[in-house]
């Protein structure tokens, strides 16, 4: 082990690793972020309206997200990490300029189609430089600092909001707005980016331990290459392909299917939480406070990645367990202290979706990468919208703090599926488990 690590080209995988942490800060650096609903507020839009602009800015995400993963495949990943800050830039500005409903949602169209670029290009860009610089093992940890490097990009962009609205109103926030995704496009252009070899008829091998967190089994080692991950593929027939890879693949479905879960329901209920936090008997001027608590456990859970891919698929499924158990108990305590165990449920949450995107990317072979990690990206935000839905009946009924805790029932039942799969697994004789997809770890 020591000597394949020491053959790491260390200077080029520092240089992504810190292109890719400046980009992920520089993207979260918008000052709007922590405003834009006080902004659209005082525009004179009313609830619904703001409502429907949230509708229209995961609509896109939707319609959007797929299609750049082909994109991303086929062009070039570099140059959609590029356009995505300036797509978003161009709906920032254009909010400030003509500050309407139509101008908010063109803008959240813009920012939409922005997240959707970034969203696949990025993931699959590097784990692919990761694994030709033989460091694909990193990818986890990469992923969750980077993870973390956003975060502290959201929490700087709150602490500088409010005096620089002071200072220059919402045109000079839109303005800073604007010059961060600029500078997020100049550090983008350092992403190094080469092509993948061609993949067909090569065996395929997951080389990465952050697939035994998840509990998953590798692929068979003389499992080949679809035909259909050839290289040379256009647009549609990357798209086509990405979308066959899951859906003739159990294993890479499967790992589809657990990012979106695991993924959707924390980032859901992350929009109640200032709610959550009004019922506890605070006052306004708290509720930042303890939203603060809450990013602190995420940049924590972010920065556990290296320790959470020792996880065995036992462990994974009790940090899922750990996650539904203390979400619904910060919920039901309806008290300021419950955001502690809030905190270490969004922790905990972050660092199940850094492990489980890492699964993903060590099940998926051939060239469709992006694409098939842009489906992942539309399933999350088609269950983040059906958990809207549904937490706004079970607030009507219940309240906020039952709906929050039943909607995070969903992390359990998840950890008990993947529970019931390994005990099933462990009955298969040993010799037949060996020889098939889905046997024991």
């Amino acid at each position: 082990m020591t000597l394949i690590a020491s053959r790491v080209p260390e200077p080029a995988v520092r240089r992504l690793t810190a292109t890719l942490y400046g980009y992920a800060f520089l993207s979260d650096l918008v000052l709007l972020y922590p405003l834009y609903v006080v902004f659209f507020a005082d525009t004179g839009l009313s609830v619904g309206q703001i409502a429907s602009l949230f509708v229209i800015w995961s609509a896109a995400g939707i319609l959007f997200e797929v299609p750049s993963g082909a994109w991303a495949d086929v062009v070039s990943r570099r140059l959609l990490l590029c356009l995505a800050p300036l797509v978003a830039a161009a709906g920032f500005a254009l909010w400030v300029l003509l500050p309407s409903y139509p101008a908010f949602a063109v803008g959240f169209l813009l920012w939409g189609a922005g997240g959707a670029l970034v969203s696949g290009a990025l993931e699959a860009l590097v784990w692919t430089e990761l694994d030709r610089l033989g460091a694909v093992d990193r990818y986890a940890r990469v992923l969750g600092r980077a993870r973390t490097a956003g975060v502290l990009g959201v929490v700087v962009s709150g602490v500088l909001a409010g005096p620089v609205l002071a200072a220059g109103g919402y045109p000079m926030v839109g303005a800073a707005s604007v010059l961060a995704c600029l500078l997020a496009t100049i550090v983008a252009t350092r992403f190094p980016e080469h092509p993948a070899p061609a993949a067909v008829g090569v065996p395929v091998a997951e080389p990465s331990s952050a697939v035994q967190p998840v509990g998953a089994a590798p692929p068979r080692q003389d499992e080949p290459v679809s035909p259909d991950d050839d290289g040379d593929l256009g647009w549609w027939d990357t798209l086509r392909a990405g979308v066959s890879q899951v859906r003739n693949r159990p294993p890479v479905r499967a790992a589809v299917l657990l990012v979106a879960v695991v993924a959707a329901d924390w980032g859901a209920l992350d929009e109640y939480t200032p709610l959550l936090a009004l019922d506890t008997g605070v006052g306004a001027q708290a509720v930042p406070l303890l939203l603060l608590l809450l990013w602190a456990g995420v940049t924590v859970g972010g920065l556990l990645a290296p320790a959470g891919e020792r996880l065995g698929s036992r462990g994974y499924a009790a940090l899922l367990g750990l996650v539904g158990v203390a979400l619904a108990g910060g919920a039901l305590l309806r008290h300021p202290a419950g955001f502690v165990l809030l905190a270490v449920a969004f922790g905990a949450a972050q660092l199940a979706t850094v492990l489980a995107d890492a699964r993903l990317q060590a099940r998926i072979v051939g060239s469709s990468r992006a694409t098939v990690t842009s489906l992942a990206g539309m399933a999350t935000d088609v269950l983040i919208i059906v958990t809207y839905a549904g937490y706004g009946l079970l607030a009507t009924a219940a309240g906020n703090a039952v709906a929050f805790a039943l909607t995070a029932g969903a992390y359990l039942v998840v950890a008990l599926v993947l529970l019931t799969r390994r005990r099933h697994r462990t009955t298969v004789p040993t010799v037949v488990a060996a020889a098939v997809p889905g046997g024991p770890d």
